[in-house]
């Protein structure tokens, strides 16, 4: 099981691990979590302790969208797990009955547009608990559902730590297209694309930036445990959140790369780097990387390195 170790250094110089806990009651950590959604998990708030009906019997502790347009419901257990992964079967079951239901729901707290953008064929169960036996962890991966187990703990001065333990992408959903404004947005694998493809969506790489790709996919999966989900306008590298979003320009012969970090803190170079606040674009993140030969993509690893260390 992973385990993280936070230590802090004393007035002599030495470093002292500070030991975790758990929380009392399990509101403290919903809560918590609650409170900083979209900032810990990249979900937007929609609703805590949303009633399922009387035929599913059950309260969603928080229900969310997250930022890919896929509905979210997250689940947490002051100590290790107990029957979350059949709550996340039941609750995820539940969505596919009731998309006018949660359609509403978003449209009046997100908008419109959120609404609209909802991608049905891609929910996600999120399970934050204090530990997950191996049992669990073998059972998510048989599973079709989208589900990450989160392991939690609390420490002195009010931190808070998340670790992603286990994950699993799951299956889209065929029955449940997602629904936008007037256009089609089927995800694909991106492993079966056809060598002649010059389409710009992602999930059929242009046949002039396949070899770039290929150097690119390598890097963003170099670190670990990181799901690749392909959407139709473009690739999310994510953990708990997206950690880096792909386009491709081949009318550029270019990819972009969107990378969650703080431009502020980049010496930005024309042509390379851009900051995005305020501009819009598809996929997530702040900073634009803008690569078109392997020489670029040398000179963006200690870019996405930073990214990857801080998710």
């Amino acid at each position: 099981m992973a385990e993280l170790m936070l230590f802090r250094r004393d007035a002599d110089g030495q470093d002292v691990g500070l030991p975790g806990s758990t929380v009392a009651l399990e509101v403290e950590l919903q809560r918590r979590v609650e409170a900083g959604l979209e900032q810990m998990l990249g979900i937007r708030f929609l609703a805590s302790e949303y009633s399922t009906g009387p035929w599913h019997r059950g309260r969603i502790d928080t229900l969310g969208l997250d930022e890919n347009g896929s509905l979210v419901v997250i689940e947490y257990k002051k100590g290790s797990d107990n029957g979350v992964l059949s709550q996340a079967v039941s609750y995820l079951s539940w969505l596919e009955s009731a998309h006018h239901e949660v359609e509403a729901l978003v449209r009046k707290v997100l908008g419109a547009e959120a609404a609209e953008s909802i991608d049905w064929r891609r929910p996600r169960m999120v399970c934050i608990a204090a530990g997950f036996s191996h049992h669990d962890r073998v059972a998510v991966q048989r599973l079709r559902e989208r589900i990450d187990l989160v392991r939690y703990r609390v420490f002195e001065g009010d931190l808070l730590s998340l670790l992603l333990v286990d994950s699993s992408p799951g299956s889209a959903n065929s029955a449940s297209p997602r629904r936008t404004r007037g256009r089609d947005t089927e995800t694909a694998n991106v492993s079966a694309v056809p060598a002649s493809s010059t389409s710009t969506g992602p999930g059929l790489v242009p046949e002039c930036l396949r070899d770039l790709y290929a150097e690119l996919d390598d890097t963003l999966t170099a670190w670990g445990e990181v799901e690749v989900a392909p959407l139709r306008h473009y690739i999310a590298y994510r953990r708990l959140v997206n950690v880096a979003s792909v386009i491709f320009r081949p009318k550029h012969e270019a990819i972009l790369i969107y990378l969650r970090i703080d431009p502020d803190a980049v010496a930005l170079e024309a042509g390379f780097t851009r900051d995005m606040r305020g501009i819009g674009h598809l996929g997530t993140g702040d900073l634009e990387v803008r690569l078109a030969v392997a020489a670029d993509l040398e000179k963006a690893a200690p870019l996405i390195r930073r990214a990857f260390e801080a998710a």
